[in-house]
């Protein structure tokens, strides 16, 4: 993991080994800067890899699948979706990924 806990005036913080960057502003108790830190690398290590290689454009099935999702969903999420497929994401990783990070 590339953070370490350090103690500091107050409690304990996690520190970024490689650019010494804090997790939280306030000090913490030692047992709560351990779960902080067990799920930072949970988070950091769920990395989804594309399923397919990268592509210039979308197969028939992706389109037709894009044309009914598109009713739902803002121009937004259409984009990064279309982007994320032409890279080798499937269409159940490219949504997941799309609805955290712009929503519907």
């Amino acid at each position: 993991m590339p953070y370490h806990t350090k103690k500091v005036k107050g409690g304990f913080l996690n520190i970024n080994k490689k650019t010494g960057e804090k997790t939280s502003k306030k000090p913490m108790t030692k047992s709560n800067a351990e779960k902080q830190k067990k799920a930072i690398g949970i988070s950091e290590k769920k990395k989804e890899k594309p399923v397919m290689k990268p592509k210039k454009d979308l197969s028939a099935r992706q389109k037709q699948l894009m044309k009914e999702h598109k009713v739902h969903h803002t121009k937004e999420h259409m984009a990064m979706m279309r982007k994320l497929m032409r890279q080798g994401f499937c269409f159940e990783q490219a949504h997941e990924m799309t609805m955290k990070k712009i929503g519907k």
